[in-house]
């Protein structure tokens, strides 16, 4: 049952990062990776909020598997952050390359904090 769970939580997961990212993409442009960046936040609020209530409360065997070992797991990616922030450099904007680190590490986790608190407060 956990191995049917945390793949339907990939499945989930993959294809709301696709429809979340071209969603964003096509809103605010390809000259900054703000898909990615409102990918791996949103997943920072949902892991606080999901790992908080699966250890400060009962939950069910297979609520950790679906949703933060397989709809977060597939939602979220380190490397398309990583792989963006790259040939942000390689195209020389050094810039946007240093904000995309800050801002991607610090908003993720302000991220976990805000999960964090949101899953206390219900």
């Amino acid at each position: 049952m956990t191995y049917v769970a945390i793949s339907v939580g990939a499945v989930l997961g993959a294809n709301a990062r696709f429809l979340v990212g071209g969603w964003v993409a096509d809103r605010l442009g390809p000259a900054f990776p703000y898909g990615t960046l409102v990918i791996n936040v949103t997943g920072s609020i949902l892991i606080g909020f999901v790992l908080t209530i699966a250890t400060e409360r009962l939950v069910a065997p297979w609520f950790v598997p679906l949703l933060a070992i397989g709809f977060l797991g597939s939602y979220t990616t380190f490397s398309t952050f990583s792989y963006e922030t790259l040939a942000l450099i390689q195209d020389g904007a050094m810039i946007n390359a240093a904000a995309n680190v800050v801002v991607s590490i610090m908003a993720a986790l302000l991220g976990v904090y805000v999960g964090t608190v949101l899953a206390r407060a219900i």
